[in-house]
C-alpha cells in the first residue's frame, strides 16, 4: 500500500466550510478523509455528499450502536453516501453487527468497509473498572475483535496498543486502522497513543490523525511531514 493512502486525516469539525476548505488543501497529501459524528449531525449527508465531491475517499465514523433493525437500517442509508468505511461499535454484538454486514450484502456495496470499534481509545483499564467491566485492555480488545470478525466485519478500529496483539492474533487479513497517532506528545482526551513510526511498524493498515493536522498553522505541511515519515517507516 502506498503511505499516502495509508494517511487518514479526521476532519473533526461542524463546518462545512472548514472541511472543504481542507479536504482541497489536503488533497495528494492524504488518502482519505474522516467525517464523524460532529461533522454529520451539523450537516447531515448532504454535508457528506460536498467533502465527497473534493475527490477523496470517505471514512464515515458513525460508530453505529444500536438494535440490530435499526443498524441495519442505518448502514443502508449510509452506503447511498459516496463512503468508502463505516463504523459500528463491537459492544452492540453479534447480531447487530451480522445485521450491518448483510445490509451491506443486500445493498450491492461490498466495496465499502465496515470497521468494529473495539474500545474507544479515549477508556483506559480505570475506566473500565468504573463502568463495571475490570480486566485488562487487551483482553476486552482480543474478545470484541474476535466477535466482530466472525460476525462478517472487514477490520478494526484500535488503538495503537493493541496494533501488534490483533496483527499476530488474526494475521494479515483484517484490516486495522488506528486512531490515536500523535507525532509529538499532546495533552488531549486520547489516553493509548503512541507516534507514527511505532504504528505503523507493529502492523496497522491506516493511520487516522486529526489534530496534529488539522490544527496545525500549515496543515497541508504537517501532513506530508507525516507522509515523509510513513514513507522512511515502509522502507525499513
Amino acid at each position: 500500500m502506498p503511505a499516502r493512502d495509508r494517511l487518514i486525516c479526521a476532519l473533526d469539525t461542524p463546518s462545512l466550510e472548514r472541511a472543504v476548505a481542507l479536504a482541497h488543501d489536503l488533497a495528494g497529501a492524504v488518502g482519505a478523509l474522516k467525517l464523524g459524528l460532529e461533522f454529520f449531525t451539523a450537516q447531515g449527508p448532504a454535508g457528506v455528499r460536498r467533502v465527497a465531491a473534493c475527490g477523496l475517499p470517505l471514512f464515515l465514523d458513525l460508530k453505529l450502536h444500536d438494535i440490530p433493525n435499526t443498524v441495519a437500517g442505518a448502514v443502508r442509508a449510509a452506503l447511498e453516501l459516496p463512503v468508502a468505511m463505516l463504523t459500528l461499535h463491537a459492544q452492540g454484538g453479534a447480531a447487530m453487527l451480522e445485521a450491518a454486514a448483510e445490509a451491506r450484502a443486500a445493498a450491492g456495496r461490498p466495496e465499502v468497509r465496515l470497521l468494529a470499534v473495539t474500545l474507544l481509545t479515549s477508556l483506559d483499564e480505570a475506566d473500565l473498572a468504573r463502568m463495571g467491566a475490570p480486566g485488562r485492555v487487551e483482553e476486552r480488545v482480543a474478545r470484541l475483535a474476535e466477535l466482530a470478525l466472525r460476525s462478517g466485519i472487514d477490520g478494526l478500529v484500535c488503538s495503537p496498543g493493541e496494533v501488534a496483539m490483533l496483527r499476530a492474533r488474526f494475521g494479515p487479513k483484517p484490516l486495522l486502522v488506528v486512531p490515536g497517532i500523535r507525532p509529538q506528545p499532546q495533552a488531549d482526551d486520547q489516553k493509548r497513543t503512541a507516534t507514527p513510526e511505532a504504528v505503523l511498524a507493529a502492523g496497522a493498515d491506516r493511520l487516522v490523525v486529526g489534530r496534529p493536522i488539522t490544527r496545525a498553522r500549515d496543515p497541508r505541511a504537517a501532513a506530508e511531514a507525516l507522509l515523509a515519515v510513513l514513507e522512511g517507516g515502509q522502507k525499513r
